[in-house]
């Protein structure tokens, strides 16, 4: 069961699990999985690749409490495409003031929506703009209008998601990230969490109209074998499926929040954003509780994502 079923804790729980995910993978992003498993995470960094002090979480973090902020003030996608470019330009909701890690498609569609006042949806469509931007900031969807409609919801994420990334398969891999999501906030454990959305989804995706070619992209996971895989079968590079699959395969393989996320982070190479979606859904199911206080202790701007978790709970 989740250390509460409080809607603040659980947000509380999920916002910090995400950052500290993120801040455990800064300091080792674009390493090897190989040079991971000479020289494994298994405690909060300094420096390294980024040269930031320990406890920095990246632009997964930063997006995330962009939405959410978005959510908190009174929700619109506009507000959100706004949060977003007044990250990029202004260092809003960065943890000491300056941007210092972004996807190249999340920044062509800031520069997009910076030129074009009246641009929303500024996310290339096009199959090769599949990376993980907008997966990485989704979960604050996971705790509004939660109860609407499959198609209702849909929409909503796929509008979020396509101010980054326009394309349909980030769209449904969002949704079903934030259904596995919806799963554990109903109290049940991941692995029958997971069964439920193997189950359940091919429906949904039937429902929402999703074309078979881009469903047979979501089969793995679906099958209901992934958490059987192993670890050499477990990609863990930029792209949505992949970040996706990882996460998942990590939050259903271990026991406790620190061995998800550390986990996560040592599969190499996007290891912040992998520790994020990991640590997003571990920390909702495990609780504030189960993040090592440690981690807590040098997580950058503690206070305010506390601050900004007890006004996004607030929101009816």
């Amino acid at each position: 069961m989740p250390a509460s079923s409080n809607k603040e804790s659980q947000i509380r729980a999920a916002l910090l699990g995400l950052a500290v995910g993120d801040a455990l993978g800064v300091p080792v992003e674009f390493q090897s999985r190989a040079a991971r498993h000479l020289d494994p995470v298994v405690h909060m960094r300094a420096y390294g690749t980024h040269h930031q002090p320990a406890g920095t979480w990246s632009d997964d973090a930063s997006l995330t409490f962009c939405l959410a902020e978005a959510i908190a003030e009174g929700f619109s996608v506009g507000k959100v495409a706004e949060n977003c470019c007044r990250w990029y330009y202004q260092n809003f909701w960065t943890p000491h003031g300056s941007v210092f890690d972004i996807g190249i498609t999340t920044r062509e569609a800031i520069q997009r929506l910076k030129s074009d006042k009246d641009l929303i949806l500024a996310g290339r469509k096009d199959e090769y703009s599949n990376g993980n931007g907008s997966l990485m900031r989704i979960l604050p969807l996971a705790f509004y209008r939660e109860e609407e409609p499959v198609k209702e919801r849909f929409q909503l994420i796929h509008r979020v998601s396509a101010i980054t990334h326009g394309h349909i398969r980030s769209a449904v891999a969002c949704f079903l990230y934030l259904e596995m999501a919806s799963c554990l906030r109903a109290g049940l454990q991941p692995a029958a969490a997971y069964a439920r959305l193997c189950a359940d989804f091919p429906a949904k995706l039937y429902e929402l109209n999703i074309p078979a070619r881009e469903a047979d992209h979501f089969e793995v996971i679906l099958s209901g074998r992934l958490p059987d895989l192993p670890q050499q079968l477990i990609n863990s590079g930029g792209y949505v499926m992949h970040t996706l699959e990882a996460a998942l395969w990590c939050l259903l393989r271990y026991e406790t929040y620190p061995e998800t996320v550390l986990a996560a982070v040592n599969l190499g190479d996007d290891t912040d954003t992998t520790g994020a979606v990991a640590g997003g859904l571990a920390g909702l199911y495990y609780g504030k509780a189960a993040i090592p206080a440690d981690w807590l202790q040098v997580l950058a701007r503690r206070p305010d994502i506390e601050n900004l978790a007890q006004r996004l709970a607030a929101v009816q």
